[in-house]
């Protein structure tokens, strides 16, 4: 038995457990990272980066496959799985080996086992205790699944869809949330027929409205067929594959079914509400600068209510840290932190909703303007169709972006700083955009909710 002694334990090293260490370390505390499997957690390993890899790997395919529109002649023989996951792994150990040595130079302990809270200051890794002045509680998520609804067989959660070795000739996945339409994405450029379950009345639900109207005819385009606004019932599967019904008698058949209704919290078994912390169905409940309902207990990333977004656990990493070492970090709302679903078209998001800054301000102190990539150059030349929405208080900031269209993840950061910044479309709207590229989208939106729009009428 080992005692080890630090000034931060984290218990969790996924994205926000190891960024917490990150920073603690940099700030000069002594730190303890305590893991069960792999640092860099669902995100390196059986999440974004993974996921992420195919998704390129599909665009890859979709190029091949429509070559000729842009004068160059090649075919698409195939997708050979094998392969592609293997650019995959090759991709996720290269980032893992580095997240291993950074961690390694900042003199950070790493502690291999399974760890549960046994005070508030301790936790207890197989035979040995580790003690820290403060603990950050950072377990992660897992893939969850609805009542009664078992998986296994031709049932599976993404984890699982990761590590098929073959393009299955039909799939249903049951939610149109970010994981259901990325892995739908991935599945249709190479070769699948898909057809998405959504209980909701639109597909990503958490997107603008207009967003989400613009996506279903963009997947309907793409031949993904989906149900909205019905929940599933039932599933039974037998040797060729999979029987669903939903709540109003309607049945669908494909070879696997692959449930990405959320993720839930990884906190069962970990001794969080044996010493005390107040949890909500297996939530851990924080306040603004996460800290739980016990002095010197902070928690991060997906165990908090709200988004589970990996980004979102990096900033929880960070600030904890700063806010132990009395820096008194800013505190970033969920509304404004950037979202982005890496699908074809991709969407990406920050700051508040047209719905949601109507009912904030009011009808009539929100304006709008919703400029569409049909006049941008460099989305014509990548045969792009979207649009980039800004909301803005009459008068006032920048309340919201809101952007559809290939490749427009890669313009979120412009948006977050002027919706963070409160910045105003005439602040704005002089900078100058690169030409041709598809950021000017941005600043022809920015131009024209200030006024004067070039290239809109």
């Amino acid at each position: 038995m080992t005692d080890h002694n630090f000034d931060l334990v984290v218990l969790g090293a996924g994205s926000g457990g190891y960024a917490a260490a990150l920073r603690a370390s940099q700030l000069g505390m002594t730190v303890g990272l305590i893991e069960k499997e792999k640092v860099g957690g669902t995100c390196l390993h059986v999440g974004c980066i993974p996921t992420k890899a195919l998704l390129h790997a599909a665009e890859v395919a979709d190029s091949a496959r429509h070559s000729e529109m842009f004068g160059v002649k090649a075919t698409l023989e195939g997708i050979d799985l094998p392969a592609v996951n293997s650019y995959r792994d090759g991709i996720v150990s290269s980032k893992h080996k580095g997240l291993q040595g950074l961690i390694k130079a900042r003199g950070i302990t790493t502690i291999e086992g399974a760890g549960k809270l046994i005070s508030p200051t301790t936790v207890q890794v197989g035979e040995d205790t580790v003690t820290g002045k403060n603990v950050v509680l950072a377990t992660g998520s897992y893939p969850r699944t609805l009542p009664g609804l078992e998986i296994g067989g031709r049932v599976i959660t993404s984890e699982q869809a990761l590590q098929l070795d073959y393009v299955p000739n039909s799939v249903i996945v049951l939610g149109g949330g970010v994981i259901g339409v990325e892995f739908s994405s991935v599945w249709r450029s190479f070769g699948s027929e898909v057809t998405i379950i959504e209980a909701l009345p639109h597909l990503v639900p958490n997107e603008d409205e207009s967003v989400s109207k613009q996506f279903e005819r963009a997947y309907r385009k793409r031949g993904i067929n989906f149900s909205l606004g019905v929940r599933f019932q039932s599933v039974t599967q037998n040797d060729q594959g999979v029987v669903v019904t939903l709540e109003d008698g309607q049945t669908f058949e494909a070879e696997l079914m692959l449930v990405a209704v959320g993720r839930g919290p990884q906190t069962e078994g970990m001794g969080f509400e044996e010493v005390g912390i107040t949890m909500d169905r297996g939530w851990v409940l924080a306040d603004e600068r996460l800290r739980t309902n016990i002095p010197g207990v902070y928690a991060v990333g997906d165990i908090v209510p709200g988004l589970q977004l990996a980004h979102r656990g990096f900033q929880h990493g960070v600030f904890v840290a700063e806010e132990i070492a009395g820096l008194n970090p800013v505190v970033i709302s969920d509304a404004m932190i950037p979202k982005v679903t890496y699908s074809e078209p991709e969407v990406a998001s920050v700051g508040l909703s047209e719905a949601a800054a109507k009912e904030k301000f009011g009808e009539d102190k929100v304006a709008i303007y919703d400029y569409n990539l049909a006049g941008n150059g460099k989305s014509h030349i990548l045969e792009t169709a979207g649009s980039i929405k800004v909301i803005r208080e009459v008068d006032g900031p920048v309340l919201g972006v809101h952007m559809i269209g290939a490749r427009v993840g890669e313009l979120i950061a412009e948006a977050q700083l002027a919706v963070n910044w409160d910045a105003y479309p005439e602040d704005i709207a002089p900078l100058i955009h690169a030409h041709p590229t598809q950021n000017e989208a941005l600043g022809e939106a920015y131009m024209a909710i200030a006024g004067k729009p070039l290239h809109a009428l």
